[in-house]
């Protein structure tokens, strides 16, 4: 049976209720009155515990509560609450994840159709199952499962506002990537020195920067000549995706490889042009990600792989069959570190890693232990020319 309560520092009455799983819920009646919120407090329950569908619930508590507190329930349309929420995130979110942000739920309206100019209270989990398929049709597990995951925040936000009286994704699972799945891994000397052998200057560049410092694919592209202190053996960058300064004294294969680069008069120049054109016109980096998988088809490292969206298997293919992405020189960096005995506090400190767990998981012990365990970092510059003279 229902009940209210008051909670000490509210002036409104509680419904407590449970619903058609035995689940106890507690909400809100917006009243004052006991009475009133009382006789809200059984439409609650009632629409709780009988097999309607959440819009027809809806419906029944609102005429109630109207009839009651004078007032009618919140209401807005999607593209009012999703524009609403993008613009309260925007306020505590990095520009680049809203770009994220806005390009999923822009998809989701797109969807949508005419009913995006509709109540959000009348989206289903059938709607939601209905675009999860959809999107799968030409996206990659991954990306699909990202855009549920917003959808659910977004909805779980309106369920908060009492602008809707179920979340609609709460209970909509992920789906699962077809076939066996890859996790990253550190690349190989020879594999790196493959690589190095079929890239251009600027992607040599990039490689032996993310290698001597395990930086991401974007903050290095990003770099320009202020970020460097070649008298002090040191850069300095703010990370994209945490917004942690990083510090880091050069390597000694990096610095040589820096001084040896062209250097300009303006500070803001960027080290690497080409990918930092890139990124700006883009605001994000699947362009230079994409360009690095071609280069490691180049290598030999993955099959050349056309457009997925060509063959209806979706996109988002950030690494190849064998775990190989830009990403793993992160692994590669901090793999080499540890395996060379640096303790862990300070391979931490290096690459700008926010915990113990998630360095763990970058730790990758290979069959070069022994012979690299005398070195941090191979001095891949040097093994280009005769591979080490030995």
């Amino acid at each position: 049976m229902a009940c209210i309560w008051k909670h000490p520092n509210s002036k409104y009455w509680m419904a407590r209720f449970y619903d058609l799983n035995g689940k106890r819920r507690n909400r809100s009646t917006k009243s004052e009155d006991r009475k009133e919120a009382r006789k809200l407090a059984l439409a609650y329950e009632d629409a709780a515990r009988r097999k309607r569908t959440a819009l027809q619930s809806r419906r029944v508590i609102a005429a109630l509560h109207k009839e009651i507190t004078g007032e009618g329930l919140p209401v807005s349309t999607v593209k009012e609450f999703f524009n609403r929420w993008l613009q309260t995130k925007s306020r505590e979110t990095k520009p680049a994840t809203m770009e994220t942000y806005r390009n999923e739920t822009r998809k989701f309206l797109t969807f949508l159709g005419e009913r995006g100019d509709g109540d959000i209270a009348e989206i289903t989990k059938e709607d939601i199952l209905a675009y999860r398929e959809d999107q799968a049709k030409t996206l990659s597990a991954k990306t699909v499962n990202n855009g549920v995951k917003l959808l659910r925040m977004i909805f779980k936000s309106a369920r908060e506002d009492a602008t809707i009286s179920d979340n609609p994704v709460e209970f909509v699972k992920v789906i699962k990537a077809k076939g066996e799945k890859t996790s990253r891994r550190p690349f190989s000397i020879p594999e790196l020195q493959a690589v190095l052998s079929v890239a251009d200057d600027e992607w040599k560049s990039l490689i032996l920067f993310g290698l001597y410092s395990g930086q991401r694919l974007g903050d290095i592209a990003k770099l320009t000549w202020a970020n460097i202190d070649l008298q002090a053996g040191e850069f300095r960058l703010v990370t994209g995706k945490t917004g942690k300064t990083i510090i880091q004294p050069l390597a000694g294969p990096l610095k040589a490889h820096i001084e040896a680069l062209p250097v300009s008069d303006d500070p803001n120049a960027p080290i690497h042009p080409q990918s930092f054109a890139t990124i700006a016109r883009q605001r994000k980096t699947t362009g230079i990600s994409n360009g690095f998988a071609a280069l490691l088809a180049q290598a030999g490292l993955r099959e050349k792989q056309a457009h997925r969206k060509t063959h209806g298997e979706g996109r988002g293919v950030g690494s190849s069959s064998n775990g190989l992405s830009f990403h793993c020189l992160r692994h590669t960096a901090v793999s080499l570190l540890k395996e060379a005995g640096i303790p862990a506090a300070t391979v931490m400190e290096l690459v700008g890693h926010d915990s113990a767990q998630m360095s763990e998981h970058y730790t990758h012990i290979g069959r070069e232990s022994l012979k690299l365990a005398a070195e941090a970092f191979p001095d891949l510059t040097a093994t280009k020319q005769g591979k080490k003279d030995r």
